[in-house]
Parts: C-alpha cells; structure tokens; sequence
C-alpha cells in the first residue's frame, strides 16, 4: 500500500479559549476521495486550513511528501492582484503544467479569461478558483465548499470532472449527492475528535447513527455505574471506620468522566405556523409566458398546483426560476395567459439572498419582528429565547447583530423567520445554503409534514429527491416542462440532468405536450383498469403503513441492534423499501386523481 501523501496526527487548535480540535487526525492516500463532514461550527474548514498550511495548530503533526502537490479551494477565494481571470489562475499552474489547461477550465466553467476579478459575482469567482485549483492536476485536492454559488449544470460538470482526475481529494460540502458521487471514505469531525470509515459517504448517516447509540448505551452504563457508587458511598462508609480510598478514588475518575465528557450538541426544533387550510386548488397557470427584449423567460407555461404539492424549480442560473415563481405567485404579471390563486392562500417566503436582513438588526429583533419578547407559532406564544434555542442559537446571541452571524448561522435565522410566519403555501429559494446534514434532515422532516403546499427552489439534488413531488425544469428557450417525482425521477424520464441539452426537436415535441398528467389524448373518462387503481391504491398504502408500523415498534426498542444486528438492518432495510413503495402508489393515486378531476371537469 502506497505511503500517504498527507497527514495530520494528533491536532488540537483552541480558538478564543475554546477548544475547536482536540486530537483530530487526517490521511490521505493517492487516489483517495475523502469526505469530511460535521456539522456547523465544528471545525471542518479549521482543519482543512491546517492541511493546506494556512493555519497552525497549536499542537500536533502535518506531514506532506515533499514532492507531493497540495492545492486548496478556500469557501471565500481571493482573486486581489490580478488584472484578468487567465491570469489568476494561470499562476496556480507550476514549471511543468501545460499552459492550455487554463484556458480550457476557464471556457469550460462560462469564464472568458478576460474578466476583470474585481468585478466578479460570487458564483464567478467561485468558477475561477475552481479552474485555478483544477488547472494543475495536483496530487491533493483540498476543497471547502466546491459547490457554493454554483448552478446545477456546472454541479454536474464538476462532478464529472473531478471524477476524471488522478488527485486525491478531501471534500467538505453540504451537496449530498456531491459526497455521494465523489467520495470512497468519510471523515466524521465532532466534538473536536475524528472518526474515520472506509466506505463513501452514501453510507454515513446509518454509521453515524450506529455510533451515537453506542454512545448512549455507554452514557447509560455510566449513569447507573455511578449511582451504585454513590449509593455505596452514602450507606457504607458510615458502618466502617476506615474508608477504602481506592473505591472513593474511582468514584471521583468516574465523575471526572462524566463532567468532562461533551455531550453531543443539541438538535435544530423545526416548527412551521400554519395559517389553516387552503383550497384544494392552490395555484392554476394557463399560457403564463414573459419576454424580456428579444429573450423569452417563460413560454407559453400551464400547471396546476394542488394542496399539498411539493414542487421542484430547477434550472441554470438566469434560467428564469424567479421570475417563474414570481408570476406562480402573483408578484409578477404574466405577458400573456393568466394565474388564479386558490381560496384562503397564505403564503410565507425565504429569501436566498437573505435581503430580508438588516446588518444592524439583533437577532431578537428579526424573530420577533422588532419588538416584543414573544414568538407566536401555531396560535401559541413562544419565549424568543426558547424559539432561539430550537434553531441552535444560544440565549447570549439575543442581541448579536445580523452583521456578526456566519453564512449558517444566517441561513437559520431566516428559516427560523420564514417559518414562524404564518403559512399555508412556503416558497423557499435555495433553502439549503449554508445549513449542515442534521439541519437539513430536519427540515425535510418539516416539509414532510407540513399540511400545506411548498414551493422550492434548490440545487441540492439529494434535497429535491427527498422532498419534491414533481419537478419544473427549465429546456431552453423559454420551454418549462414538469416531470413527476424528484430530482432523479426527472432525469430518468428527461434522460439528462439540467446539465445536458435536449436537441431543438425535442424541445419542440416537449413544447406541445402537457405539463402534468392530464387527458390529452382525447380520453373521455377513466379506464377500467384507473378506475379500479384509483379505489385500490388507498388500501395498498394503508397496509404498507400498518407494515411500516410493525418494523417501527421494534427499530424502537433500543435493545434490538445489540441482540440482532443483522436483523436490526433488515427491518431497517425492509423500512426504507416499504417508504419507496409508498411514495410511489402515492404518486400514481395523485396521477389518476388529477386525470380524473380534468375529466369530470
């Protein structure tokens, strides 16, 4: 087995007098593809600087071979002193790398060269430091955040990309689908310590999962260790004269123990305000188009959206996402066709550029609409400080302006705000910035329950799979077409993701067909065979529910890893097959529901 190019023994950083990293440790061997996670706060970016030689520790070892090349892709790259994008990344290339791949990454990224670096967007600087990174195929890649401000077609070029590359690399991104794709092995950065598993990140939360149960099993043991001691302590020593000092020093190691011992960090408590329930009909849209000069946006567009709905809007930047959610919505008027909102629509929006902060606002005062000590969710009112607390924030930050929040620490407050609205209808533009994998786990529990209908714009491929009932796809030219199911669904019935392009006959034969399932083909009513799925499919569900039901008693009972874990991974298996099946009579019920209602008029 081949030496590692780079490691990391033993590092332990204290920033501010508080301990970051205690002990971490990172390899990379050649060929490696390493996903580091953890969540917010934890340091992931500290010790990928600590890599790159950017920052020192205070205690530990890092080791490079010296005729190793290390690269590294800050989350915030620094393009000052260079007078064009060619330049900037032409002076990442070393001696012996060949001069084209610069140019070649920058066309490939939608860079010229010629750009002037002090006049670049966030997401076209991003593009540069990539190509820069990129350019010299070094034997590390160290990336924090690759995918920040990207839109999914350089995503996926990206991915296929670095896919190509001989480097090793080490990746800290909230992209699932990103980790999913690139990484052979997992880097887990909690608590200040790592914990390494040789397999890819697909398989990171169900082991992460393993260990935090272990965790607790040995919390528990613990406990119950040390109430016998003191229950000795308290009963026994008074009947002897002489202490046993060994016995009474052990109690004290094991009270060390538990005091030293961090605690797994708190969990994010999502809560949504409902503002009561809509009309079925939430949003229909007949030939909505909008042109601006010569450019069509959206052409020619129809849908209808149903209580309950949760749908997908993807497609590159400057696609026309906005504006097509904007006229969805009515804050827009369309050119031609027109929009009708359904009765008694609440809606509440997240702002992904966050332009709903103020700098000098306080934290308390953005929560509770500046003034007042009380937030009122569902009807019922909320200490701030408590509300704070459900989204990681603690009672010291009441007052810390908006300005001296981290990007993460942002983006919670503004899904904090824009779920403590009131709402029936949530339209959420690129929810995902910034949160971590716990965060984004349990807001997709939120939306799952959530009884309205959601709106959301989003590059997070693993995000829209998990949540999206139907995507809206941008094809070119102004075409939007909707597919059933997430993000992966889409690409399986388009046959390519946004990424790809569709031929300008497609497009044409896309064009004249209908959006959602509907009875275009001249049908006048439903089928024997619709007709008996749609009376038969509720059943189904509610069987597989009952089933699920089963398989939920027992994964509950916190014994049944340790006497079976080959059966504790079945039922969890047999749990996520029986959620996709599901799904999926759910969507075929909805299907034959629409098709039916269209034809009964």
């Amino acid at each position: 087995m081949a030496p590692p190019l780079l490691t990391l023994q033993d590092i332990w950083l204290t920033i501010s007098g508080k301990p970051l990293l205690e002990g971490a440790e990172l390899s990379v061997s050649p060929g490696e593809r390493l996903a580091l996670v953890g969540r917010n706060g934890s340091g992931k970016s500290t010790l990928l600087k600590i890599a790159a030689g950017q920052v020192e520790s205070d205690k530990g070892v890092r080791f490079f071979q010296p005729d190793a090349t290390v690269r590294y892709l800050a989350q915030e790259p620094d393009l000052t002193g260079f007078e064009t994008t060619l330049a900037y990344v032409e002076a990442g290339l070393g001696p012996s790398d060949p001069d084209y791949r610069a140019r070649y990454l920058l066309e490939q990224l939608g860079l010229t060269g010629e750009e002037n670096p002090a006049h670049l967007s966030g997401g076209e600087a991003r593009r540069a430091a990539i190509a820069r990174v990129l350019a010299p195929e070094p034997d590390v890649l160290l990336l924090d955040e690759p995918t920040n401000h990207l839109d999914l077609p350089v995503i996926e070029w990206l991915e296929k990309e670095l896919k190509s590359l001989r480097s090793a690399l080490v990746i800290i991104s909230h992209d699932r689908r990103f980790l999913q794709t690139l990484s052979n092995a997992t880097l887990w950065l909690d608590r200040g310590q790592t914990r390494r598993m040789d397999r890819g990140f697909g398989e990171f939360e169900t082991w992460r999962d393993q260990v935090l149960e272990e965790e607790e099993r040995d919390r528990h043991k613990l406990d119950r260790l040390i109430a016998n001691e003191e229950h000795w302590v308290r009963h026994g020593v008074s009947a002897r004269r002489k202490r046993n000092m060994g016995r009474m020093a052990r109690l004290a190691d094991l009270r060390g123990q538990v005091r030293d011992q961090r605690k797994v960090q708190g969990d994010v408590q999502i809560s949504v305000a409902d503002a009561g329930t809509s009309g079925k009909l939430v949003i229909e849209a007949e030939t909505i188009s909008k042109t601006y000069g010569d450019r069509a946006i959206v052409g020619s567009f129809s849908t209808r959206i149903l209580r309950g709905d949760r749908i997908g809007v993807v497609g590159a930047n400057g696609a026309g996402k906005t504006t097509l959610i904007s006229m969805l919505t009515g804050a827009l008027e369309p050119d031609t066709g027109h929009v009708r909102i359904g009765a008694n629509v609440q809606m509440a929006s997240l702002d992904q550029r966050r332009f709903s902060l103020k700098a000098d606002d306080t934290l308390k005062d953005v929560l509770t609409g500046g003034g007042g000590e009380f937030v009122e969710i569902n009807g019922e009112r909320k200490h701030v400080i408590g509300y704070m607390k459900d989204f990681l924030f603690t009672p010291e930050q009441a007052r810390t302006p908006v300005s001296r929040l981290s990007g993460g620490e942002r983006g919670r407050l503004v899904l904090a705000r824009a779920l403590s609205l009131p709402s029936n209808l949530l339209v959420l533009d690129e929810p995902t910035n910034d949160l971590d994998l716990e965060t984004l786990d349990l807001l997709q529990e939120m939306l799952g329950d959530y009884p309205g209908t959601v709106i959301v714009v989003s590059h997070d491929r693993d995000f829209l799979d998990r949540v999206a009932t139907s995507i809206m796809v941008s094809e070119g030219d102004g075409l939007w077409m909707e597919y059933a199911g997430g993000y992966s669904d889409m690409v399986a019935q388009r046959g390519f993701g946004v990424g790809g392009e569709a031929t300008k006959k497609e497009r044409d034969k896309k064009s004249a067909a209908v959006t959602r399932p509907a009875g275009t083909n001249n049908q006048k009513k439903l089928s024997f065979k619709q007709k008996h799925a749609l009376e038969t499919i509720p059943g189904r569900i509610e069987e597989m529910r009952a089933k699920q039901g089963l398989l939920q008693q027992k994964l509950d009972d916190p014994d049944f890893y340790v006497k079976d874990a080959p059966g504790f991974a079945k039922a969890t298996q047999a749990y996520g097959d029986l959620q996709k099946q599901i799904d999926k009579a759910e969507q075929e019920w909805l299907e034959l529901e629409m098709l039916r209602e269209e034809l009964e008029g």
